[in-house]
């Protein structure tokens, strides 16, 4: 379970992780990574839509994202804002390939948004 302190709540902070932040894809999801310096702490949400099937996918789908951020949580910087997008081929991936397509998802979006926190393009 993601503690309540790493949940990303408002729909307001998803729409700017998502439109503001830095973006790598890979073949079962797709990772957006924003550094806010002025928030504290990591936040982390995630967007499972019915492209990738039934409810019971869904959850089983977002079960084991929530539990590969908290595997990887120690590598993310701090002011982090993620948001983690499952594809519908995550539906039938099974959790070391989601694993694999994660952390590369993982640093490619973070150093992408420690860059452009830093002002370079």
């Amino acid at each position: 379970m993601l503690p309540a302190a790493l949940r990303m709540h408002r729909s307001a902070d998803f729409s700017e992780t998502v439109r503001r932040g830095a973006r790598a894809g890979r073949g079962t999801l797709v990772v957006h990574g924003r550094i806010a310096p002025r928030s504290s702490g990591v936040h982390v949400g995630f967007v499972v839509s019915k492209a990738v099937g039934s409810a019971v996918v869904r959850n089983k789908v977002r079960r084991r994202l929530r539990g590969l951020v908290m595997e990887h949580i120690d590598t993310v910087p701090e002011g982090a804002d993620l948001v983690v997008r499952a594809l519908p081929p995550a539906a039938a991936a099974d959790y070391r390939s989601l694993s694999v397509d994660f952390s590369s998802a993982l640093v490619g979006a973070v150093s992408r948004a420690q860059a452009r926190a830093a002002g370079r393009p």
